[in-house]
Protein backbone atom coordinates (compact mmCIF):
# COMPACT_ATOMS: atom_id res chain seq x y z
CA UNK A 1 0.00 0.00 0.00
CA UNK A 2 1.69 3.11 -1.15
CA UNK A 3 0.31 6.82 -0.53
CA UNK A 4 3.32 8.10 -2.83
CA UNK A 5 0.99 11.85 -3.40
CA UNK A 6 0.04 12.43 0.15
CA UNK A 7 -3.85 12.89 -0.83
CA UNK A 8 -4.97 10.60 1.86
CA UNK A 9 -5.05 11.22 6.08
CA UNK A 10 -5.92 7.36 6.06
CA UNK A 11 -5.64 4.49 3.72
CA UNK A 12 -7.00 0.86 4.78
CA UNK A 13 -6.43 -2.43 3.17
CA UNK A 14 -7.96 -5.91 3.54
CA UNK A 15 -9.11 -5.44 7.12
CA UNK A 16 -10.26 -8.33 8.64
CA UNK A 17 -11.25 -7.82 12.38
CA UNK A 18 -13.17 -9.71 14.89
CA UNK A 19 -14.46 -11.46 18.49
CA UNK A 20 -14.15 -14.88 18.92
CA UNK A 21 -16.02 -16.51 15.95
CA UNK A 22 -18.01 -13.35 15.08
CA UNK A 23 -16.08 -11.46 12.41
CA UNK A 24 -17.44 -7.74 12.55
CA UNK A 25 -14.65 -5.96 9.79
CA UNK A 26 -14.53 -8.25 6.56
CA UNK A 27 -11.31 -7.51 3.90
CA UNK A 28 -12.12 -3.58 4.04
CA UNK A 29 -10.99 -1.18 1.99
CA UNK A 30 -11.53 2.64 2.55
CA UNK A 31 -9.58 5.95 1.80
CA UNK A 32 -9.87 8.86 3.91
CA UNK A 33 -9.04 12.41 1.91
CA UNK A 34 -6.91 14.51 3.45
CA UNK A 35 -8.97 17.85 4.49
CA UNK A 36 -12.34 16.13 4.01
CA UNK A 37 -15.12 15.35 6.21
CA UNK A 38 -16.04 11.51 6.22
CA UNK A 39 -18.95 10.25 7.56
CA UNK A 40 -19.30 6.74 8.09
CA UNK A 41 -22.87 5.10 8.61
CA UNK A 42 -24.30 1.72 9.13
CA UNK A 43 -26.71 -0.35 11.02
CA UNK A 44 -26.45 -0.20 15.13
CA UNK A 45 -24.02 -3.00 16.23
CA UNK A 46 -22.77 -3.32 12.39
CA UNK A 47 -18.85 -2.63 13.11
CA UNK A 48 -18.75 1.56 12.77
CA UNK A 49 -16.95 2.19 16.11
CA UNK A 50 -15.08 -0.97 15.58
CA UNK A 51 -13.76 0.37 12.62
CA UNK A 52 -12.66 3.09 13.74
CA UNK A 53 -10.98 1.80 17.08
CA UNK A 54 -9.43 -0.54 15.00
CA UNK A 55 -7.92 2.07 12.85
CA UNK A 56 -6.42 4.63 16.02
CA UNK A 57 -5.50 0.87 17.69
CA UNK A 58 -7.85 0.59 20.51
CA UNK A 59 -8.73 -2.92 19.06
CA UNK A 60 -6.61 -5.46 17.54
CA UNK A 61 -7.06 -6.78 13.75
CA UNK A 62 -6.87 -10.06 12.59
CA UNK A 63 -5.58 -9.27 9.04
CA UNK A 64 -4.66 -5.97 6.62
CA UNK A 65 -2.70 -2.80 6.44
CA UNK A 66 -3.65 1.21 7.99
CA UNK A 67 -1.85 3.73 7.32
CA UNK A 68 -2.20 7.00 8.99
CA UNK A 69 -0.80 10.58 7.39
CA UNK A 70 1.10 7.62 5.54
CA UNK A 71 2.91 6.30 8.04
CA UNK A 72 2.03 2.33 8.60
CA UNK A 73 0.43 1.65 12.02
CA UNK A 74 0.90 -1.19 13.67
CA UNK A 75 -1.10 -4.11 14.63
CA UNK A 76 -2.96 -4.08 17.69
CA UNK A 77 -1.36 -1.02 19.44
CA UNK A 78 -1.80 2.56 19.12
CA UNK A 79 1.01 3.56 16.72
CA UNK A 80 3.89 6.35 17.69
CA UNK A 81 2.28 8.97 15.32
CA UNK A 82 -0.69 9.12 17.75
CA UNK A 83 -0.36 12.73 18.55
CA UNK A 84 -1.17 13.50 14.97
CA UNK A 85 -4.96 12.89 15.83
CA UNK A 86 -7.30 13.32 18.23
CA UNK A 87 -10.45 11.67 20.01
CA UNK A 88 -14.30 12.77 20.74
CA UNK A 89 -15.76 9.04 22.21
CA UNK A 90 -19.23 9.08 22.00
CA UNK A 91 -20.93 10.87 25.21
CA UNK A 92 -17.92 12.80 25.63
CA UNK A 93 -15.80 10.23 27.77
CA UNK A 94 -14.58 13.07 30.57
CA UNK A 95 -12.63 12.44 33.68
CA UNK A 96 -15.51 12.94 36.19
CA UNK A 97 -12.90 13.46 39.05
CA UNK A 98 -10.99 16.04 36.62
CA UNK A 99 -12.05 19.96 36.11
CA UNK A 100 -12.73 21.32 32.35
CA UNK A 101 -9.18 22.89 32.26
CA UNK A 102 -7.45 19.49 33.37
CA UNK A 103 -9.71 17.17 30.91
CA UNK A 104 -7.96 19.39 28.26
CA UNK A 105 -4.86 19.18 29.43
CA UNK A 106 -4.98 15.75 29.64
CA UNK A 107 -3.69 14.96 26.64
CA UNK A 108 -0.86 17.37 27.34
CA UNK A 109 0.48 16.02 30.06
CA UNK A 110 0.69 12.77 28.55
CA UNK A 111 2.27 13.58 25.68
CA UNK A 112 4.54 16.67 26.17
CA UNK A 113 6.29 18.62 29.18
CA UNK A 114 5.03 22.29 29.34
CA UNK A 115 5.26 24.40 32.68
CA UNK A 116 1.78 24.91 34.21
CA UNK A 117 1.45 28.50 32.97
CA UNK A 118 1.48 27.30 29.75
CA UNK A 119 -0.71 24.55 29.83
CA UNK A 120 -3.37 26.92 31.09
CA UNK A 121 -3.09 29.08 28.25
CA UNK A 122 -3.48 26.12 25.76
CA UNK A 123 -6.39 25.08 27.63
CA UNK A 124 -8.53 28.04 27.33
CA UNK A 125 -7.24 28.99 23.88
CA UNK A 126 -8.93 25.43 22.72
CA UNK A 127 -12.15 26.55 25.01
CA UNK A 128 -12.51 29.37 23.29
CA UNK A 129 -12.23 27.72 20.05
CA UNK A 130 -15.18 25.71 20.49
CA UNK A 131 -17.37 28.08 21.68
CA UNK A 132 -16.61 28.11 25.67
CA UNK A 133 -15.59 30.66 28.10
CA UNK A 134 -12.12 30.71 30.21
CA UNK A 135 -13.85 30.53 33.54
CA UNK A 136 -15.95 27.16 32.19
CA UNK A 137 -12.14 25.74 32.86
CA UNK A 138 -12.98 25.92 36.92
CA UNK A 139 -16.29 23.79 36.51
CA UNK A 140 -16.70 19.85 36.78
CA UNK A 141 -18.26 17.19 34.42
CA UNK A 142 -21.33 16.92 36.39
CA UNK A 143 -21.93 20.34 36.13
CA UNK A 144 -22.35 20.32 32.18
CA UNK A 145 -25.09 20.34 29.87
CA UNK A 146 -25.08 17.55 27.04
CA UNK A 147 -23.85 20.75 24.41
CA UNK A 148 -21.36 21.34 26.44
CA UNK A 149 -19.41 17.91 27.58
CA UNK A 150 -19.35 17.51 23.83
CA UNK A 151 -17.46 20.87 23.54
CA UNK A 152 -15.10 20.12 26.35
CA UNK A 153 -14.26 16.77 24.68
CA UNK A 154 -13.52 18.24 21.29
CA UNK A 155 -11.74 20.85 22.94
CA UNK A 156 -9.44 18.21 24.64
CA UNK A 157 -9.15 16.20 21.03
CA UNK A 158 -7.84 19.41 19.87
CA UNK A 159 -5.38 19.71 22.83
CA UNK A 160 -2.45 18.77 20.65
CA UNK A 161 -3.28 20.47 17.13
CA UNK A 162 -3.53 16.95 15.66
CA UNK A 163 -4.11 16.58 11.80
CA UNK A 164 -6.94 14.41 11.73
CA UNK A 165 -9.83 14.13 14.22
CA UNK A 166 -11.93 11.50 15.04
CA UNK A 167 -15.77 12.06 16.21
CA UNK A 168 -17.71 8.79 17.65
CA UNK A 169 -21.53 10.04 17.41
CA UNK A 170 -20.79 13.60 18.07
CA UNK A 171 -24.95 14.81 18.32
CA UNK A 172 -25.66 11.68 20.14
CA UNK A 173 -28.13 13.12 23.13
CA UNK A 174 -28.28 16.20 21.92
CA UNK A 175 -31.06 18.59 21.12
CA UNK A 176 -31.68 19.63 17.37
CA UNK A 177 -30.55 23.06 17.78
CA UNK A 178 -27.57 22.11 19.87
CA UNK A 179 -26.68 19.16 17.43
CA UNK A 180 -26.92 21.85 14.64
CA UNK A 181 -25.27 24.44 16.41
CA UNK A 182 -22.81 21.27 17.14
CA UNK A 183 -22.15 20.58 13.11
CA UNK A 184 -21.73 23.89 12.35
CA UNK A 185 -19.05 23.88 14.28
CA UNK A 186 -17.50 21.00 13.33
CA UNK A 187 -17.42 22.77 9.77
CA UNK A 188 -16.26 25.78 11.03
CA UNK A 189 -13.06 23.88 12.88
CA UNK A 190 -12.06 21.96 9.70
CA UNK A 191 -12.57 25.10 7.28
CA UNK A 192 -10.34 26.99 9.33
CA UNK A 193 -7.64 24.21 10.90
CA UNK A 194 -7.37 22.06 7.28
CA UNK A 195 -8.18 19.24 9.54
CA UNK A 196 -9.03 15.79 8.19
CA UNK A 197 -12.10 14.66 9.99
CA UNK A 198 -13.24 11.42 10.23
CA UNK A 199 -16.92 11.25 11.69
CA UNK A 200 -19.01 8.21 12.79
CA UNK A 201 -22.37 9.10 12.70
CA UNK A 202 -26.39 8.36 12.48
CA UNK A 203 -27.57 11.83 12.03
CA UNK A 204 -28.92 12.26 8.88
CA UNK A 205 -28.86 16.18 8.85
CA UNK A 206 -25.28 15.85 10.05
CA UNK A 207 -24.40 13.89 7.10
CA UNK A 208 -26.49 16.21 4.59
CA UNK A 209 -24.88 19.56 6.02
CA UNK A 210 -21.59 18.59 7.39
CA UNK A 211 -19.77 16.09 5.04
CA UNK A 212 -17.75 15.70 2.20
CA UNK A 213 -18.61 12.13 1.48
CA UNK A 214 -20.49 9.84 3.16
CA UNK A 215 -19.24 5.78 3.38
CA UNK A 216 -21.85 3.25 4.45
CA UNK A 217 -20.60 0.20 5.99
CA UNK A 218 -22.90 -3.09 5.89
CA UNK A 219 -21.71 -6.73 6.30
CA UNK A 220 -18.49 -5.86 7.28
CA UNK A 221 -17.25 -4.07 3.86
CA UNK A 222 -18.06 -0.21 2.70
CA UNK A 223 -20.25 -0.88 0.20
CA UNK A 224 -20.86 2.66 -0.87
CA UNK A 225 -18.92 5.84 -0.94
CA UNK A 226 -19.00 9.25 -2.09
CA UNK A 227 -20.99 12.43 -1.59
CA UNK A 228 -24.74 12.36 -0.47
CA UNK A 229 -26.26 12.39 -3.86
CA UNK A 230 -24.26 9.16 -4.61
CA UNK A 231 -25.36 7.34 -1.48
CA UNK A 232 -29.16 8.44 -2.38
CA UNK A 233 -28.82 6.32 -5.90
CA UNK A 234 -27.24 3.25 -4.11
CA UNK A 235 -28.87 -0.04 -5.16
CA UNK A 236 -27.58 -1.98 -2.32
CA UNK A 237 -30.59 -3.13 -0.15
CA UNK A 238 -29.34 -1.22 3.04
CA UNK A 239 -28.18 2.10 2.20
CA UNK A 240 -31.79 2.02 0.34
CA UNK A 241 -33.36 1.11 3.21
CA UNK A 242 -31.39 3.34 5.38
CA UNK A 243 -31.32 6.83 3.25
CA UNK A 244 -34.82 6.43 1.49
CA UNK A 245 -37.15 5.46 4.86
CA UNK A 246 -39.71 7.70 5.92
CA UNK A 247 -37.07 9.86 8.28
CA UNK A 248 -34.68 10.60 5.14
CA UNK A 249 -37.75 12.43 3.20
CA UNK A 250 -36.38 15.06 3.96
CA UNK A 251 -33.11 14.82 3.67
CA UNK A 252 -33.69 13.59 0.20
CA UNK A 253 -35.93 16.90 -0.65
CA UNK A 254 -32.39 19.06 0.22
CA UNK A 255 -30.19 16.87 -1.51
CA UNK A 256 -31.81 17.29 -4.37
Amino acid sequence: MQNMDGQFAIRVRDLVVGFGRNVVIDHLALDVRRGEILGLVGASGGGKSVLMRTIIGLIPRRHGEIEIMGVAAGAGRISGGAKQWGILFQQGALFSSLTVRQNVQFPLRENLTLSEVLMDEIAIAKLEMVGLKPEDGDKFPSELSGGMTKRVALARALALDPAIVFLDEPTSGLDPIAAGDFDVLIKTLQETLGLTVFMVTHDLASLNTVCDRVAALADGKIVAIGPMQDLLQSEHPWVRAYFHGKRSQMLQHQAS
